[in-house]
């Protein structure tokens, strides 16, 4: 697939890098050549092949959903740098309209 260098540098603008004119005619090849490497993918036959999320079988193993007791406050708290009324205290980071 032929790319043009507009496209490519438009391409670039959208991940926002910043390219020369040498660059951007390098890349330009490249991409060309990823995108010929996935029209080619496109032309495998799947005929009778499951879609699938992972290569290799996986089972998941959930726990049972079962209510537990929780971690005690102060153990939960033990190494805070601070704590106020029971739960963590960190800096403020939007002041307070006055």
């Amino acid at each position: 697939m032929a790319l043009t260098r507009d496209e490519v540098a438009e391409i670039a603008q959208l991940a926002r890098l910043a390219m020369s004119d040498a660059e951007l005619e390098s890349l330009r090849g490249e991409l060309a050549a990823i995108l010929d490497h996935v029209a080619a993918l496109g032309e495998v036959d799947t005929t009778g092949v499951e879609p699938m999320t992972h290569a290799v079988p996986t089972t998941l193993r959930l726990r049972a959903d079962v209510r537990e007791s929780s971690l005690p406050v102060e153990v939960a708290l033990g190494d805070a740098p601070a704590e106020r009324d029971g739960c963590f205290e960190v800096p403020a980071i939007i002041k307070a309209a006055t």
